[in-house]
């Protein structure tokens, strides 16, 4: 993983009703080490990728997929490192990114997304901390995808390509 990525699962405390879970808590200070001002949800449709953007003012961004399924990246572009992580409401978990990552996420499957995402920084309407690049930018070519060479390293790397052979 990318310096500063973290996945913390999440614990689902379930009875004859339904389940709960916990989904921040300020004594979480392994993942939520900067505090949190602001909470968003972004609802996506399937197939939909929204990337690529980042922060340059120190921005952290903490993603939590409540419904549907999502590949969750960030791009480093001097170690040109890619993390890809799928999060799903099925399996709740927060992935923190450190937002000077190029990061974004892709809906999975054929049902819409739903994600939740905590920030440790007011977002400013008239002043956005955003920087952004094409969701399919010819400059995203990691050198390694999770640690495993990949034969899409040689070329642009690939929302829409698929897992496996």
């Amino acid at each position: 993983m990318l310096p500063g990525i973290i996945i913390k699962p999440l614990k689902r405390f379930a009875d004859e009703r339904g389940f709960f879970t916990e989904i921040m808590r300020g004594d979480w200070a392994d993942v939520f080490q900067e505090g949190i001002v602001q909470a968003n949800m972004s609802y996506s449709y399937p197939g939909m990728v929204r990337a690529w953007h980042r922060h340059r003012r120190g921005q952290v961004d903490h993603f939590l997929a409540i419904k549907g399924a999502l590949k969750i990246c960030a791009y480093d572009d001097e170690s040109r490192e890619i993390d890809e992580i799928v999060s799903s409401g099925e399996v709740p978990q927060v992935v923190r990114i450190p937002g000077h990552y190029w990061h974004g996420f892709k809906v999975l499957g054929n049902e819409p997304a739903v994600l939740v995402y905590f920030v440790n920084r007011l977002y400013d309407h008239s002043d956005p901390d955003e920087i952004r690049r094409p969701w399919n930018d010819t400059m995203i070519v990691p050198a390694l995808i999770n640690g495993k060479k990949d034969e899409r390293c040689g070329v642009t790397w690939d929302w829409l390509s698929p897992p496996f052979k």
